[in-house]
């Protein structure tokens, strides 16, 4: 997976993008048969006997009824048909959490209890787990002429991901003593939540006389300085990279973006997924944009039934021109 400085392997992309955000296309590209949209999982909390707290709940009680309640805390991941069903709603391809999940006018659509006394947190947008991305990858690898060259476009806007001249690093890292130990937590979601705060907090101590020098990135100084990939309103890292490879999620330990300096500070090997990837022949485009809780793919009607099929993946056909904004679901009002 080597870095591709000749940006113009991306060029074709751009025309068949749309210059605003009316539909998709300002980030998926026209002129393909059919697209399917990949609903990226939730997830719920349950309690045993009893219906999670809300928050204001949870401030009026003793911190030790609240710390014993969230002890017992039970996560797993839930599809957004599991959501619907909770809140009374409808699950269709162009549903929208905050609509699904019955959120009222400025409310917090990102935690939200149903009537069964269930959590539901908001799918991460722009990330998918390993699992998921194998999942489509093994399907897009059937589908190409290509499977073992192709394109990753990273976008280069990920803190920590390039270096760049500044007063301060863009993140530093935080050192948890074994005392802090939460290995066994199971909020899962509020540990990956730790994870990235220290992954990205920024130097709180940035001094104003401090005359900016090179900060690191991830990537080679090289890399950091090289040409981007320019596509209305993002740039991105091109990197060769066969769509076969993301079929298994050790894809990371070759990936030339993988996070080393985190690994030096003892975390676990990652690299974010390509949040744009296509084959040589261009058979198809996956596309996981950073403000989308889904990743859409554009290809074949073929591949986009197979897709679509997949009981493994929650994943539905949406037309040419789908609005995927937060004001588009006209079904959940």
């Amino acid at each position: 997976m080597d870095w591709i400085a000749d940006v113009s392997q991306g060029d074709w992309l751009r025309p068949l993008l749309d210059e605003g955000y009316g539909t998709m296309h300002g980030v998926v590209p026209r002129g393909y048969a059919a697209y399917a949209r990949v609903f990226h999982p939730a997830v719920v909390r349950t309690l045993p006997g009893r219906a999670v707290p809300t928050q204001a709940e949870y401030e009026r009680m003793p911190d030790a009824e609240a710390q014993g309640l969230i002890d017992q805390y039970v996560d797993r991941p839930a599809t957004w048909a599991d959501a619907a069903d909770a809140f009374g709603t409808v699950m269709h391809p162009l549903a929208q959490w905050g609509s699904v999940v019955r959120t009222p006018p400025e409310g917090d659509w990102s935690t939200r209890v149903a009537p069964d006394g269930r959590e539901f947190s908001a799918p991460y947008e722009g990330e998918m787990e390993p699992a998921q991305l194998a999942r489509i990858a093994a399907h897009l690898a059937t589908h190409t002429e290509t499977p073992d060259a192709g394109v990753a476009a990273v976008w280069a806007g990920y803190g920590g991901l390039l270096g760049f001249y500044g007063e301060s690093p863009s993140r530093t890292f935080l050192s948890f003593s074994s005392d802090d130990d939460t290995s066994d937590t199971p909020d899962a979601q509020a540990l990956a939540h730790q994870e990235m705060l220290a992954r990205s907090i920024h130097d709180p101590f940035n001094n104003v006389f401090r005359k900016p020098t090179w900060q690191p990135g991830i990537l080679s100084d090289e890399i950091s300085k090289g040409p981007q990939l320019e596509l209305p309103d993002r740039e991105y890292v091109l990197f060769s990279a066969p769509p076969a490879a993301f079929v298994d999620p050790a894809w990371i330990l070759d990936a030339t973006w993988r996070d080393l300096p985190g690994e030096e500070h003892g975390f676990a090997p990652s690299a974010q997924h390509p949040n744009i990837l296509w084959p040589t022949d261009r058979a198809w485009v996956m596309v996981s944009e950073i403000d989308f809780d889904s990743t859409i793919v554009a290809g074949s009607a073929e591949l986009i039934a197979a897709l679509c099929a997949d009981p493994l993946l929650e994943a539905a056909p949406i037309p040419v021109n789908a609005d995927l904004s937060w004001q588009a679901d006209l079904i959940n009002r």
